[in-house]
Parts: structure tokens; C-alpha cells; sequence
């Protein structure tokens, strides 16, 4: 049998154990992989492996699909109501508020970001979630379709089946929460694969799915790293539909995989490099504040930081200077220290291509007006980083950097500004600060982003659809919208006195 992570935590904001199982969850047990291996999970924080996780397998997958098919065929899908699978989303919500602290310990632990955050935005949002689907569960409907007196014709849109989903390291307990949301609420059986950086909070939800009730094979978690058991997901022929968050390299290859094996359903999630436009109009304070927020939430591990920042050559020296001073306000380190705002990078992997990209900005040419910096002498901190002085073509202007890293830019043309915003290979989010509002909309208008923020930033709802342009990804996630994601629609014509 797998082992099991048991901590102690001795925080400002938490106090208490907890208990998480470290293998995989297959056809509602808890099992080992096929290899008996294991890959270790590190504290960003020291840089230190601090447990170990089930390594799972190309076989472990298969086990698993074979255990959600049954369950579907058997279970769930067509043989459960609406309100019997409303009922579970509910109470596994209600076991997630009864856990929430426990739940925001492991996001800072093995995350690193703060605890605070986490447990106001992250935890929070993901209940909120659930909740949100829950309510969807019973209200899938399909159409009646007038053809002639003689005919019945009607819509109904079924479950697809199995269906695979891969999760980040960004958002770990949030993305499972988009995921499992629609999928459970349709009636599809679920293979999941957390991240193996971040994999604490899937395997804590796992435990609460199973407290909850829902029936063996329904939901199946195999750790593993993306390559692998990533790779096993999207090429499996019996998973009908898998969805996946992430960079737009690793987003080509499952897209590959899927069109090579049975054609499954796709939907990809994935990188950004959002502009921030701030006109001379605008509430000065208010687009400090949240441009900061846009970029430097989660440490600027979000696909949706507003890295690019923009700013009308009449206030440009106004924002700059204030915005580097609210900066420097926001605190880093420890996450569990409520005073932190920011708490390290993700893994050194992350932390050395953040710093490689800081290098990049300073030998092209770019100004390092702030930061760029490491904090402390062990983990994988680095300083909120601002540069300006870019040229369009740099690769701190054009490239995803995932970090705290961002560039300010100045603009004088409201039409020239539209293009300079676009002119990405992205377009998941944007944003316009402006108190014009016919100016602000028209703006957001000729972005070409599927999300755009006027006069806010970072702000998501479980009922308003997330997802990109260009290649920051296909499909949409959230809202009515993501139901669409995890259904067939089905055409029934009867012949009620038509002769031939």
C-alpha cells in the first residue's frame, strides 16, 4: 500500500496536521504504481525534497480508463440523475469549506504561494466552483425541434464518456475544480494527472472525493510526470475527451496525440502575454494597483499576467514612478507569513528561465528599472522586476515569462496602441484603464483576447467563460460554456404517422 505524507504545521495563519495519501487513486482505492517508483516533491521555499509520490505508468493508465469506463457504463454517465450528482458536488464542496485551512496549508507548501491567497482566492474560488456546476447538474437540457406535425424531433446532449484531464502547477486545487466541475456535473468518468511539482491537494481532494461518496471509477487520479502519463492520457483510445492547462509547446503535442489515436475532443488552456492598457484619462492610483496585480499575483505564474504594460506618454512618468513604488511595497518570502505578499518561484527550473529571461532584457538593450533580483540564499524568491526602455522585437516583450518580470511601455496613438497590444502570438487576457467608458469598450472591442478587464485585472467567476485567442489555447473553460466541452449532442427524429 502507498504511503502516506503526515505534517505538522506551525504557522502564524495555520496550526494543525495534516494527513495525505501519496499514491495513485484507481477504481475508488488507493494502489501503488505499476514500477513501485516514486518522484520526489520539492519545498520551493529551501529547495528540498520533502515527501514522495507514486510514480504511475502507461499500464497505470490503462487500469484506470478500464475502472472509468465501467463506472460509467454502470454508474454514472445515463444511469445517474441530475440531482443524485448535484448532491455529491455539494457535499464534497461542503467537505472543502470543513478543510479549507488544510487545504491552503498544502497550495503554500508545496505551491509556495502565500497562505493568505490561497485560501481567500484559490480555496475560495474552487468551492465557489463546484457549487456553481453542482447547480448545472440537473439543468442539462436538449431541444424539441418543430419539423412537421408528423414527426417528433428533439436534442439531447449525453455525457461523452471518459475523459482525461491534465492539471498545472499554477493553480493546482483551482484548475482541478474547473475541470472536475463540468465533467462531473455532465455524468463523465474522470482520469486526472496533477502536476508531479504541485501534487499535494489533488491527492487531499481525492480523499474528500471519496468521503463524499461518489462511486468507484467515477473519479481516478494517476500522478505522473507529463511525458509520460501526460502523454498515455492524450493518445488513449478510450478516452473520448481530454482537457489540458498549460504551456502552448506541451498544449501542440497533446493536440497531436489526440488527432493520432481516436480524434478525441480537445481543449487547451494555455500560455499568454496580456497586455495592460492604461490611457492618459485614467484613474492614476487605481492602475497602479491593479497592473501590479496583474503581474505580480502568483509570483506572475499566471497564463493571464498582464506582463506588457502600456501606458499614455502623458502620464507615463506619473504611472511609472508610482508604480515602482508600489512595488516596492509588496513584501516576499515565507508563505506563511501574512504580511507576504509574493512567496518563491515554482522549482529552479522556473526560477533559472525567469532569471535567463532578466539576463535576456539587460543584453538586448532594455532598461532594468527594478528588481531582477534574488531574495535570500536558499528557494527560489525573486524580486517583482521592472523594465522599460524595450524594443517590440525583444524576447522580454514578445515570449511568456511566467514570473514576476514585467515591461512598461509608453504609447501616444489610441489606434497605433490596439496594434501594439496584439501584436502577440497570444490573446488569452487584456486590460484598459480608462474613465471613458465609450473609449474603455471600444478599446476592449479590437483586442483580440478572450477575456478583457476594464478597470480591474485577475478577476474570475465560476459563470463567466476563461479562454484564449491565437494560441493561447482552444475551447473555453467555466460557464455554460465548459458543459459543451464534456457533451455529445444527439438528434432523435420519431416517426409518429409518416407511411412510406
Amino acid at each position: 500500500m502507498p504511503e502516506t505524507f503526515k505534517h505538522t504545521f506551525d504557522t502564524p495563519v495555520f496550526k494543525g496536521d495534516v494527513a495525505v495519501p501519496l499514491g495513485l487513486y484507481i477504481d475508488g482505492k488507493w494502489v501503488d504504481g505499476a514500477n513501485k517508483t516514486t518522484i520526489d516533491v520539492i519545498n520551493p521555499t529551501n529547495g528540498k525534497t520533502f515527501t514522495k509520490i507514486s510514480e504511475g505508468t502507461p499500464k497505470d493508465v490503462d487500469i484506470a480508463v478500464a475502472a472509468a469506463q465501467k463506472a460509467f457504463e454502470t454508474v454514472w454517465g445515463l444511469n445517474t440523475t441530475g440531482n443524485d450528482r448535484s448532491r455529491l458536488m455539494h457535499k464534497l464542496a461542503d467537505l472543502m469549506e470543513v478543510n479549507e485551512d488544510k487545504l491552503a496549508a498544502l497550495e503554500a507548501l508545496d505551491n509556495g504561494k502565500t497562505f493568505v491567497w490561497a485560501k481567500r482566492a484559490d480555496i475560495a474560488h474552487s468551492i465557489t466552483c463546484l457549487r456553481y456546476y453542482a447547480g448545472w447538474a440537473d439543468k442539462i437540457l436538449g431541444q424539441v425541434i418543430e419539423t412537421s406535425e408528423a414527426k417528433l424531433t428533439y436534442t439531447r446532449h449525453e455525457p461523452v464518456g471518459v475523459v482525461g484531464q491534465i492539471i498545472p502547477w499554477n493553480f493546482p486545487l483551482q484548475m482541478m475544480a474547473w475541470k472536475i466541475g463540468p465533467a462531473l456535473a455532465t455524468g463523465c468518468a474522470i482520469v486526472m494527472k496533477p502536476s508531479e511539482f504541485t501534487p499535494l491537494t489533488a491527492l487531499f481532494m481525492t480523499e474528500l472525493i471519496h468521503e463524499a461518496g461518489f462511486p468507484p471509477g467515477v473519479f481516478n487520479l494517476v500522478n505522473g510526470y507529463g511525458s509520460v502519463v501526460g502523454q498515455a492520457i492524450a493518445e488513449h483510445p478510450h478516452i473520448e475527451k481530454v482537457a489540458f492547462t498549460g504551456s502552448t509547446l506541451v498544449g501542440r503535442k497533446i493536440m497531436e496525440a489526440a488527432s493520432k489515436s481516436n480524434l478525441k475532443k480537445v481543449t487547451l488552456e494555455l500560455g499568454g502575454k496580456s497586455p495592460t492598457i492604461v490611457f492618459d484619462d485614467a484613474d492614476v492610483d487605481q492602475a497602479v494597483k491593479w497592473a501590479a496585480f496583474g503581474i505580480y499575483f502568483n509570483h506572475g505564474q499566471c497564463c493571464c499576467a498582464g506582463s506588457r504594460i502600456f501606458v499614455h506618454e502623458k502620464i507615463y512618468d506619473e504611472f511609472l514612478q508610482r508604480f515602482t513604488e508600489h512595488t516596492k511595497t509588496l513584501k516576499v518570502g515565507d508563505p506563511f507569513d501574512p504580511e507576504n505578499f509574493q512567496g518563491p518561484q515554482i522549482s529552479q527550473l522556473q526560477y533559472d528561465r525567469i532569471m535567463g529571461y532578466i539576463d535576456s532584457g539587460k543584453e538586448q538593450g532594455a532598461t532594468l528599472h527594478h528588481g531582477g533580483n534574488r531574495v535570500g540564499n536558499e528557494g527560489f524568491f525573486i524580486t517583482p522586476t521592472i523594465f522599460t526602455d524595450t524594443k517590440p522585437n525583444m524576447k522580454i516583450v514578445q515570449e511568456e515569462i511566467f514570473g514576476p518580470v514585467c515591461v512598461v511601455i509608453k504609447f501616444k496613438d489610441d489606434d497605433d496602441i490596439v496594434a501594439q497590444a496584439n501584436d502577440s502570438i497570444y490573446g488569452l487576457a487584456a486590460a484598459v484603464f480608462s474613465q471613458n467608458i465609450t473609449r474603455a469598450l471600444s478599446t476592449a472591442h479590437k483586442l483580440k483576447a478572450g477575456t478583457v478587464w476594464v478597470n480591474t485585472y485577475n478577476m474570475l467567476y465560476p459563470n463567466v467563460p476563461f479562454g484564449g485567442y491565437k494560441q493561447s489555447g482552444i475551447g473555453r473553460e467555466l460557464g455554460e460554456y465548459a458543459l459543451s466541452n464534456y457533451t455529445a449532442t444527439k438528434a432523435v427524429q420519431v416517426n409518429l404517422h409518416i407511411k412510406m
